[in-house]
């Protein structure tokens, strides 16, 4: 028998303006859409403020729960960018600035005929040892260290750092899904459901309910690391199904 390899990561995003609802995150569904797509289980999201004891502490937590994390924000040029800083703290490491980063960023600002200040030199500092995620949007790089991948919040960068990066990661089994129409509400089906799950353990079913301004019906999302039993708890849901259609039409009479 051939056991499936389980990757797993968090995310930690990281702003005051998303807690506030100021900024309405987008990154959070990109992320999980291209670990999905990787074979990576993302497993745990964190939101925390511009606060350097919460990102160690959260940071420290995740990255030693998971295989992967991944935050988004703080690495700009503003005071409260503090994201470096509080990534060298959770490692133990100096919180420096980067020679590869600070030639990329003053060469950047030249072209541009613009002043390399103090603020924007900020974007060069990264704890010390750290490898480069490229930013082809805006230059500034991201930073990866340990098992962490620290990236900027702004989605156009997240996406294209990410996207530096994912395809070399060592990565899990895929996860594969069959999706199956019920007409029944989750009311009707919640026990049945529960057994075909207890029987089918190396599957994960999933029920969402749907009304049309009628009547309710469940779509229901078998998911498994292999074929053979993602086939099976689906054969079961269809008997579960058809089973159910058949005691209805007799109690109402239909043959």
């Amino acid at each position: 028998m051939t056991h499936a390899t389980i990757v797993t990561a968090a995310m930690l995003a990281i702003g005051d303006e998303l807690l506030s609802g100021r900024t309405k995150d987008k990154n959070i569904g990109y992320l999980a859409d291209m670990l999905t797509l990787a074979g990576i289980d993302l497993k745990e999201v964190r939101i925390v403020a511009d606060e350097e004891e919460a990102i160690v502490e959260a940071l420290n937590a995740l990255r030693g729960r998971y295989d992967y994390v991944f935050t988004s924000g703080g690495i700009g040029p503003t005071h409260d960018d503090i994201t470096a800083d509080a990534v060298s703290k959770a490692f133990g490491l100096a919180c420096i600035y980067d020679d590869k980063a600070m030639d990329l960023l003053g060469e950047m600002y030249s072209r541009r005929n613009m002043e390399f200040t103090e603020a924007r030199k900020r974007m060069a500092r990264m704890p010390e040892g750290s490898i480069h995620i490229a930013n082809p949007v805006s230059t500034a790089p991201g930073f990866h260290i340990g098992n962490v991948f620290v990236m900027a919040g702004v989605p156009q960068v997240f996406q294209a750092m990410l996207n530096a990066v994912i395809d070399g990661l060592p990565a899990g089994s895929k996860v594969l899904s069959r999706t199956l129409a019920c007409p029944f509400g989750e009311g009707d089906i919640g026990t049945l459901l529960a057994a075909v799950q207890k029987e089918h353990p190396d599957t994960s079913i999933g029920s969402y309910p749907r009304f049309d301004g009628r009547s309710f019906s469940t779509e229901l999302v078998v998911r498994a690391r292999s074929e053979a039993p993602l086939e099976a708890a689906a054969a079961a849901i269809e008997a579960m199904i058809a089973d159910l259609m058949a005691s209805r039409a007799t109690a109402s009479g239909n043959p």
